[in-house]
């Protein structure tokens, strides 16, 4: 039997957050599962799941899970909290030793309190620990942000193929496959990373249609075949403020270290050629209602991307519900904000009470005031939902105690905690139908084109502050290595830095 060890612990972090992640948060907006019980993920989304589905479907082979930890996107993991899972990822590895393989899952742009490169951290680890001659096999975000430290340590990495996030479990697939392949000598990885001085904001990362990254990702792809075993493209989570920073493109060959240098170097030159066409255009609010208005029907999506729970905001920006209220609107409208303190308040006053609340602020207050609301409360209740897709697809994530506080024709969905956003799941729970209205607000930066692909007549970026806006230049990055685009004047061609090949 090949016993193939089988870890994970995957969070997107974001520097411009005050409050660092911790253990707890894990288990309220992910999961913590040790040794046996991340054989509870089979038949999930995730990608210890498709891991999980290719191994059990191999009569020669045995898994053997060590830790699986997910949490939503936050500020760095706090030290303990990163110790806690690195141990017990590492000394669950130590007790099933020896082991065939090793397939890891991680989101790529996780950030530890004093830790640049946890992913590298725990790979370096891994290789110290199972020897030269192991096979390790990682998966990753196409956010996330590729070290040498991982190249180095790994002999295969993949990432996501799908922006939205449909190809999760098969991302894990394919690495299991990829590393079961190389265990019985049919292929010899040799990996190679370009990494650009490029960063890039997510909106418009799709790979849906014919956008710039789509088409990078299918010029990546049609290079599989023959001699290339893999092929990822990495736009980098835009949010950490650490040196080894940069988009790029990574090639796997069978046995070629030569072509897998060249051929990601080439691929990380045409992303370089496109990066302009990732600006976006941003509005006021005022100028978004307004254009809005100029639309037939609804929903009219307003995006407050800088408050992106699924990019590690706190979700407790009330810009939007600031410039609804100051622009009077009379059409029925939707809002969301996470406020534990307001929706305690809602709870004692119960439903039917007018209430002024002052909503926002509160968990991150570095990026704006609350906002003083009248109105009244119309449902308080435990906000438990099950996400329909996505990284979290079948599992059930919580709001904590919610309430809908209806001020006028703008109803306000006030959560205790922030969740992950992958359709529109937070409203429906809370008894409200987006798709029944005029506007609604959206904490997202690219999964509303899922969960509202159907039904959206227009989308707008608000340019309101917080830690995940759609222009970098927003943010106080001190860290990166400078020059980087889009934040200082670059070379025509920069310098492509290569990891692994020869």
């Amino acid at each position: 039997m090949l016993r193939i060890s089988v870890g994970q612990i995957s969070s997107e972090s974001d520097h411009f957050v005050s409050v660092p992640c911790e253990l707890e948060f894990f288990r309220q907006t992910g999961f913590v599962l040790e040794g046996e019980s991340a054989l509870e993920l089979r038949g999930t989304s995730g990608e210890v799941a498709g891991m999980l589905a290719v191994l059990a479907a191999d009569p020669e082979v045995q898994a053997v899970p060590l830790l699986a930890a997910r949490a939503n996107s936050a500020g760095p993991l706090s030290t303990a909290c990163y110790q806690w899972l690195r141990g017990g990822l590492l000394d669950a590895l130590r007790r099933a030793l020896p082991v065939d393989g090793v397939l890891l899952s991680h989101h790529g742009s996780m950030a530890a309190t004093d830790e640049d490169d946890p992913e590298g951290d725990i790979a370096a680890e891994v290789r110290r620990m199972v020897g030269p001659d192991v096979p390790i096999a990682m998966t990753l975000d196409l956010h996330g942000n590729v070290t040498r430290r991982m190249v180095e340590a790994a002999d295969v990495i993949v990432g996501y193929e799908q922006y939205p996030h449909h190809d999760v479990a098969e991302t894990g697939s394919r690495a299991a496959r990829l590393l079961l392949r190389t265990l019985r000598g049919e292929v010899l990885p040799a990996m190679a990373y370009a990494k650009l001085p490029m960063l890039l904001t997510a909106f418009h990362g799709s790979t849906e249609g014919d956008g710039p990254f789509a088409r990078m990702m299918r010029r990546a792809k049609s290079l599989e075949g023959p001699g290339i075993l893999s092929t990822s493209m990495f736009l980098v989570g835009s949010y950490i403020d650490v040196p080894e920073m940069g988009s790029g493109a990574l090639v796997i060959s069978d046995g070629d270290p030569e072509s897998s240098a060249r051929e990601c170097r080439r691929l990380a030159a045409e992303f370089w050629q496109m990066r302009g066409e990732f600006e976006v255009k941003t509005y006021s609010v005022a100028e978004a209602v307004a254009r809005g208005r100029e639309i037939a029907g609804g929903p009219v999506l307003l995006l407050d991307t800088a408050d992106t729970t699924g990019g590690g905001a706190a979700g407790d920006g009330a810009g939007l519900i600031r410039g609804l209220v100051a622009a009077g609107v009379e059409e029925p409208s939707l809002a969301m904000v996470v406020d534990p303190e307001a929706a305690a308040a809602c709870a004692v006053a119960g439903c039917g009470r007018t209430l002024t609340l002052a909503l926002g602020h509160k968990l991150d207050p570095q990026w704006g005031k609350p906002v003083a609301v009248t109105g009244v409360v119309r449902r308080v209740f435990e906000g438990r939902f099950v996400y329909s897709g996505g990284v979290l697809g079948g599992r059930s994530a919580t709001m904590g105690p919610s309430a809908v506080f209806e001020a006028g024709n703008l109803s306000i969905l006030i959560a205790s905690n922030a969740t992950y956003d992958w359709a529109d799941e937070q409203y429906r729970c809370a008894g409200l139908d987006p798709q029944r209205v005029k506007f609604v607000g959206v904490k997202n930066m690219m999964n509303f084109r899922h969960g509202y692909k159907e039904s959206m007549k227009a989308a707008f970026v608000l340019d309101l502050p917080g830690p995940t806006p759609a222009d970098l230049r927003m943010l106080p990055f001190r860290r990166v290595r400078a020059p980087v685009y889009p934040l200082h004047e670059m070379p025509a061609e920069p310098a492509i830095e290569v990891s692994g090949g020869s």
